[in-house]
């Protein structure tokens, strides 16, 4: 499913940038342009990023060290 029309970013490459470390709407939009043209999608991907699409999220929130978790889990 599309998130974004302006620009053609499905909801799996939105959930792609994050597994990468994008996570809020921002770093989306630097990664694929989602967000940045008439802005209909940023709740969306809001939504999404807050799903659990970020999985690193938590761990910043625990203040947990996030790039030693992702080299663990590698």
């Amino acid at each position: 499913m599309y998130v974004c029309s302006c620009f053609g970013v499905t909801e799996q490459q939105v959930k792609k940038h994050a597994a990468d470390g994008a996570c809020t709407p921002r770093q989306i939009a630097s990664a694929c342009k989602a967000g940045t043209d008439c802005g209909s999608c940023v709740r969306r991907i809001q939504a999404l990023l807050g799903r659990g699409a970020c999985p690193t999220r938590e761990l910043a929130e625990q203040s947990q060290p996030v790039l030693a978790e992702l080299n663990e889990a590698a």
